[in-house]
């Protein structure tokens, strides 16, 4: 009987996890498997489109049902924060570098790697807030907060830019606008769109770290 109970109340705190992961899985189909890669390669705010739809859509939902199917043991959270914040830096900042930028885009394979480390770097920024415990609250505190501030800098600055940064055919036009004016749009959409996830995450890792108790 006793481990009857026990495999119903798994199942149950379970559940959620597996449709937060459907529900990111779902997405992240719609966002690959649509028009949105083609129009990407050729559009950069369309580009902006599908990578905010992974990091800030896909990712997190994909990160708490992985979260909640099998919870996470971090000995040490902090640590395991800093990397993937870095590597998420290193990710954002490196494929939106003019060359790797155009380079993935003239590239169907390498589009390919693109996409994909855009998922792990965003799942990787979250998995630290959801494991238990005060510290892991306070690491997931710190991803959101400097995942905020670096996306938000660069968004800030292709929005800013007084020229073009891509070659033309790549950064394309949308909207009724020209290269210049889609390039800051997509700089616009990261700068803006970008704060809400983020800025919930931290809301909600720092009323975790008023409520819980150093081991969750």
């Amino acid at each position: 009987m006793t481990g009857t109970q026990d495999s119903i109340r798994i199942r149950r705190r379970s559940a959620p996890g597996v449709l937060a992961l459907g529900a990111g899985l779902v997405i992240l189909l719609a966002l690959w498997a649509g028009p949105l890669p083609d129009l990407a390669r050729i559009s950069f705010s369309w580009h902006m489109i599908l990578h905010l739809g992974v990091i800030l859509a896909a990712a997190p939902l994909i990160a708490l049902g992985l979260s909640r199917i099998a919870p996470l043991s971090l000995g040490w959270p902090i640590v395991f924060a800093v990397v993937a914040s870095l590597a998420e830096l290193a990710v954002v900042w490196g494929w939106h570098a003019p060359r790797l930028h155009e380079a993935a885009a003239l590239d169907p394979m390498l589009f390919r790697v693109q996409q994909a480390s855009f998922l792990l770097a965003g799942v990787l920024v979250w998995l630290p807030g959801l494991a238990p415990g005060r510290a892991a609250a306070a690491a997931g505190l710190l991803t959101m907060l400097f995942s905020l501030m670096h996306m938000t800098m660069l968004g800030v600055l292709l929005t800013l830019a007084p020229r073009l940064l891509y070659a033309p055919e790549i950064c394309g036009s949308a909207f009724g606008l020209d290269p210049l004016g889609n390039q800051r749009l997509g700089g616009a959409m990261m700068a803006v769109a970008g704060l809400l996830p983020y800025l919930g995450g931290a809301a909600l890792f720092t009323l975790r770290l008023t409520r819980e108790g150093p081991d969750g």
